[in-house]
């Protein structure tokens, strides 16, 4: 499915600016071209970085590839209980009690891209095995409406929000 094809019915809120952020694709394509490019991105950044803070009380570049992590796990949990027609409202979740929760800075580089690479390549059989009306099936997350599929998006846009904040503010 390509991006545009979404309906303006199947996301809202915070939602939609990760959905804009992905930008035209075609989600099955972009799950797999992004993991490639986001590793090699990665890849080439200074060792010196990894631990890096621009201000008090902002994220290490590790804490935010481990943030990568738990919300790709969050946002496929929540497209599969869409997807099987689950009609439970799910919560919200404090990211930042996430990240505080977490010993990403105490992790190598190379452990948290298997982490991720392992995770995208789940999250890619999961939606490649989606028919159009498992795909198209709305939830309720974090009290805004959105479909299974508007959230690959949503992980396509959330990782490429972050890379853009690592090459303007960290490198």
């Amino acid at each position: 499915m390509n991006s545009s094809q979404l309906l303006e019915t199947e996301y809202s809120g915070p939602f939609a600016n990760y959905v804009l952020e992905a930008g035209e694709i075609n989600l099955i394509e972009e799950l797999e071209i992004s993991l490639h490019d986001f590793i090699r991105f990665v890849q080439n950044i200074p060792m010196d970085k990894f631990d890096y803070r621009y201000a008090e009380g902002k994220w290490t570049i590790k804490e935010i590839i481990q943030h990568l992590i738990d919300c790709e796990r969050i946002f496929a949990y929540r497209a599969l209980r869409f997807s099987r027609n689950d009609k439970t409202a799910l919560p919200g979740f404090e990211e930042n009690d996430y990240v505080d929760n977490t010993d990403a800075n105490k992790r190598s580089l190379q452990d948290l891209l298997t982490e991720f690479s392992a995770l995208r390549h789940s999250t890619l059989l999961f939606y490649k095995s989606l028919s159009q009306e498992q795909f198209r099936r709305i939830g309720t997350a974090s009290t805004f409406h959105i479909s299974a599929g508007a959230l690959g998006f949503v992980i396509i846009g959330h990782q490429k929000h972050h890379q853009k904040v690592f090459e303007e503010r960290y490198l």
